[in-house]
């Protein structure tokens, strides 16, 4: 359940960024927003392999 709430989450903040971009370090251009979708990449992985 919570992998589907981060997913979610994590999907709307590339939605968010391609809007408009959200300032942080390394996500100051609209085009930064694939940085957002490997990183959902690796935690989806991670939770994969954390899981039982």
């Amino acid at each position: 359940m919570s992998s589907k709430i981060l997913t979610v989450l994590l999907l709307l903040a590339m939605c968010v960024q391609l809007i408009k971009p959200l300032g942080y370090p390394g996500l100051r251009q609209r085009r930064d927003f694939w940085k957002i979708a490997v990183f959902a990449i690796v935690v989806t992985m991670v939770t994969v392999l954390v899981r039982p």
